[in-house]
């Protein structure tokens, strides 16, 4: 089960009205980043508001009136308000089919920020209620989120109900309980658990052992961004069985927890949470951040909070960004002022362009544009830089690779030309072979005369005409491009203007990059670029 969409409208808390849209098809785990203060909590608060006014309670700090989901205070705030579209139908429809099975309320799974963990020392053995009924800890983002004691409770319960189906020693049962927790939490920290204690002995606690430690200690020894992952592991750990088709809601999980853990324990959740599941997170730590940007690139979406957006007064619709090596720079921007280094590309392609930068070292170049749109998700490990004409592309691609390739090591610098590098005069696939073969192997070489031959082609157009509701004079099309590899096609905007039927004034060159954004992987025109470019073919 996941969400495909989620609206928050007539002013719920910060909103004056915010979508949230991630199509038919949404990936598994849902990123908000942005700065603090942008409202990614409240959209964690409006799916929990729904479900609370169908009575699926969560957790046990009570409900909140409508001074806390009302921008403008309204008595009654109404969750009609809030509008959410599920893979499996809207939320009455999951409700219904969760409540069939007994499991009403593991639509969502919550842990909010503020959790507290200081102290594990159990003196009393108690019942628990079942963890289906999702009635402990925090009930909205903003309460305390105290479940470290209900949960080492629990997991004592899942050791002796081991113990007994299985019929086994206490030593075995431990072992199996222990070691299934200790496969997660071993590649987090170095720390592993040793034993879940003895309540009746006055030993309610769970104790550890590290390699470099003579004895085994407890929790209460351990420091606060130990006890963040045991905690946050645990949960998930005992949630395994009973929440296997839930959204599971982590609001700021990284707190207490250094960069390098962040990044391990984002891949641990990710394992411990049910393949039939979503992953809803708010962040902006650089950690997790990085594991999304790397090992969950695939299975992650990015929804970006833009500090300057005028979320009380404006109706805002947010859909997943595009992965590429410019967004990421600005999303880790939002974490420190000055990540550069952190998304320092591991491939750089100079390419012919305006080579002086703009505000900020904003690329002005407009192939660099063209092309860091078109690979930027997929190669989010390449930068392309214009570098001025024919000429200056080699001069200065020489001096990259004297001086990066001694500071960087393992930094790859390509030159990129159009196939119109002589100067005008005519250049064919025979001459770009022979480039190729009297010159370096860092060089490449458009196979179509330049830029536009691609960004031009029919199967681009098309596209393009698709996506903007117009009408693509193919007809008209084929008498003007007569050949897509080898006619100067720079000069024609204004017929192609007509071609796809776009009445009133266009800015060349914005028309061009809205070009380039909807060259995809699986087109024609992308698989040629790649072969160009990346196998120098």
């Amino acid at each position: 089960m996941k969400i495909k969409s989620i609206q928050l409208k007539n002013g719920y808390k910060r909103f004056f009205d915010l979508t949230i849209d991630l199509g038919e098809n949404p990936k598994r785990i849902i990123a908000l980043v942005g700065p603090n203060g942008c409202g990614k909590s409240s959209v964690f608060d409006g799916m929990l508001f729904l479900s609370n006014a169908y009575g699926m309670n969560i957790g046990n700090k009570g409900s909140k009136n409508h001074t806390y989901h009302s921008m403008n205070q309204t008595p009654n705030f109404s969750s009609n308000n809030i509008i959410i579209e599920f893979t499996d139908g809207n939320y009455y429809t999951v409700k219904e089919k969760k409540e069939a099975l007994g499991k009403g309320k593991t639509i969502f799974s919550l842990r909010s920020p503020y959790r507290y963990n200081s102290n594990l020392k159990v003196t009393q053995s108690r019942a628990t209620s079942e963890i289906r009924l999702n009635g402990y800890g925090a009930s909205s983002s903003s309460d305390l989120d105290d479940k470290m004691e209900e949960n080492y409770r629990r997991l004592n319960i899942k050791y002796n109900d081991f113990l007994n189906k299985q019929d086994c020693k206490p030593s075995e049962a431990k072992a199996k309980i222990i070691g299934d927790l200790n496969s997660a939490l071993v590649n987090c920290l170095d720390l592993e658990i040793s034993s879940i204690g003895n309540i009746e002995a006055n030993q309610g606690t769970l104790y550890f052992k590290k390699n470099d430690h003579p004895s085994e200690f407890e929790f209460n020894v351990l420091s606060s961004g130990e006890k963040e992952v045991v905690d946050i592991l645990l949960d998930l750990y005992l949630r395994q069985k009973e929440y296997d088709d839930s959204i599971f809601i982590i609001d700021e999980p990284e707190l207490h927890i250094n960069t390098a853990i962040q990044r391990k324990l984002l891949i641990e959740i990710n394992k411990l949470i049910g393949d039939n599941c979503q992953i809803w997170i708010a962040t902006h730590s650089i950690g997790f951040l990085r594991a999304l940007q790397g090992d969950l690139k695939s299975q992650c979406e990015i929804i970006q909070f833009e500090s300057e957006k005028k979320w009380a007064s404006e109706i805002q619709i947010l859909k997943p960004i595009k992965k590429s090596i410019t967004n990421w720079k600005n999303i880790f921007e939002t974490a420190l002022d000055d990540l550069t280094g952190l998304v320092s590309p591991k491939r750089l392609i100079y390419c012919e362009g305006k080579d002086a930068p703009g505000a900020n070292g904003l690329e002005k170049g407009f192939d660099a544009k063209v092309f860091n749109n078109i690979f930027g998700e997929k190669y989010h490990d390449t930068l392309f830089i214009s570098s001025g004409g024919n000429t200056e592309l080699d001069q200065r691609s020489q001096v990259a690779l004297a001086l990066l390739t001694k500071v960087f090591s393992e930094i790859e610098i390509l030159v990129l030309k159009d196939r119109d590098m002589a100067s005008g005069k005519s250049t064919g696939e025979k001459e770009r072979l022979l480039y190729l073969k009297t010159n370096p192997d860092n060089h490449r070489v458009l196979n179509r005369w330049e830029i536009e031959n691609y960004l031009y082609d029919k199967e681009v157009l098309k596209k393009y005409c698709a996506e903007n509701g117009l009408d693509f004079d193919e007809e008209t099309y084929n008498k003007t491009v007569t050949d897509i590899n080898n006619q100067n096609l720079k000069d024609v905007t204004g017929r192609v203007k007509n071609i796809c039927n776009i009445v009133g004034s266009i800015n060349p060159e914005k028309f061009k990059l809205s070009l380039s954004e909807l060259i995809t992987e699986d087109m024609i025109v992308f698989q040629e670029f790649e072969k160009v470019i990346f196998n120098r073919e």
